[in-house]
């Protein structure tokens, strides 16, 4: 018989803060500081309205779609409606249903947020206020059930612990799909106007990864302490091949490279920090930024797409590796289950199948959004003027630095 666990629960309850704490203020940092200083605000509101939206849509009906009883492994069944229904003393494992719900809010809404990277400096704010909405009841919330509800791909035994599909690579997919149809920006160069508040931001993001990664298995356990070990030896080996390319490619270390580095670290390992040992972490942590560098600077130019913060390269590139990497390392007295390097090539198939199937549906419903809403809205990119000027003055009328 299933119990109520404190220790759990406690556990849990820090982490869902500590995923909060990743969106507000960990990405609006980051994003922001890697902005320029004409659109910092804006690039900031992006991440806040897209977490708010996400979290009202989420208590309403999402989680009821993403986790409810599966339906034919595409949805869940539309039950508890505004979280009627679901009482103080309700279980999900050993912790309150109620935490898992606030748990999973705190994933969709960063997911969300992690997008906007790709969009600043050009997207109207209304364009993004509907869109918004409509990406997280046709995108995130099926993706969600797929993987982690019941539906099919977890039914195929796809393994994401932490949101390698789901987070990563959904956002980073539907960023690069939104961009495309953006367009380019006027001006594509983009040095950051202030790399200490990108730094701050890294920070953490790392600091709070350890609870989106070391929460994801629902308990104060040995799981939980390897999640929170491998995810941070990632995002320590990511770093360090990241300053290394940058010293024999650029001829200097760069702090941008290093943090952009543990990002990439840190995300190749969410799907497999629940699996894997510190062997494939390393492994894992050290492939990321090397895939990620090469979609940055070598396919990206050649592409032409206008990802303005990296949000595929990073998240979506890395998001990939992690994926397909957590069925070669998975190690079977962690998570149960072998990856190729222990007897079972065919996880490797499966992971391959459930990057293919976000890719796919992803893009697919996040171009045609964003192709709808850009017909319907006469555009959803903004004025060739208010782009030059600077989105914090021509869109919100304000400015980050009142320096009078």
């Amino acid at each position: 018989m299933v119990m109520f666990n404190a220790g759990d629960t406690a556990w849990i309850l820090v982490c869902t803060l500590l995923v909060l704490l990743m969106s507000i203020p960990a990405i609006a940092f980051f994003y922001g500081g890697l902005s320029k200083r004409k659109n910092v605000l804006n690039t900031i509101f992006l991440t806040f309205i897209a977490f708010s939206i996400i979290s009202i849509i989420w208590v309403i009906f999402g989680y009821q779609f993403a986790f409810g009883s599966d339906i034919n492994g595409l949805i869940g069944s539309p039950t508890n409606f505004f979280l009627q229904g679901i009482g103080l003393d309700d279980l999900n494992g050993t912790i309150p249903t109620l935490l898992f719900v606030m748990f999973q809010c705190a994933f969709a809404g960063l997911t969300c947020a992690i997008m906007s990277g790709a969009l600043v400096g050009r997207m109207k704010t209304r364009a993004w206020v509907i869109f918004v909405p409509l990406w997280a009841c046709l995108v995130y919330v099926p993706i969600a059930h797929w993987v982690w509800g019941g539906g099919w791909l977890m039914q195929m035994g796809a393994l994401d612990f932490a949101g390698g599909a789901v987070v990563h690579i959904n956002s980073g997919i539907s960023a690069l799909a939104v961009a495309l149809v953006l367009g380019k920006r006027k001006d594509t160069s983009l040095i950051p106007h202030n790399l200490g508040y990108a730094v701050l931001g890294a920070a953490l993001l790392w600091f709070g990864w350890m609870g989106f990664n070391g929460g994801s298995g629902l308990a104060a356990d040995g799981l939980a302490a390897n999640a929170i070990i491998v995810s941070n030896v990632a995002a320590a080996m990511g770093l360090v091949v990241w300053t290394i390319m940058d010293t024999y490619i650029v001829g200097k270390p760069t702090v941008l490279g290093a943090i952009s580095g543990a990002i990439a670290g840190l995300v190749g390992i969410t799907p497999a920090a629940g699996f894997v040992d510190v062997f494939g972490a390393l492994i894992i942590g050290a492939v990321a930024p090397i895939i990620s560098y090469l979609a940055i600077y070598y396919i990206k130019p050649k592409l032409g797409y206008d990802d303005a913060l990296d949000v595929w390269g990073i998240h979506g590139m890395s998001g990939v590796w992690g994926a397909i990497a957590t069925g070669i390392f998975a190690v079977p007295s962690i998570g149960g289950v072998a990856g190729l390097l222990y007897g079972n090539p065919g996880q490797v198939g499966v992971q391959i199948i459930s990057v293919i199937a976000t890719i796919i549906y992803s893009f697919t419903i996040s171009y045609i959004l964003a192709k709808v809403l850009d017909k319907v809205m006469k555009g959803i990119r903004v004025e060739d003027r208010e782009e030059i000027g600077g989105l914090d003055t021509n869109l919100h009328k304000e400015s980050a630095y009142n320096l009078n």
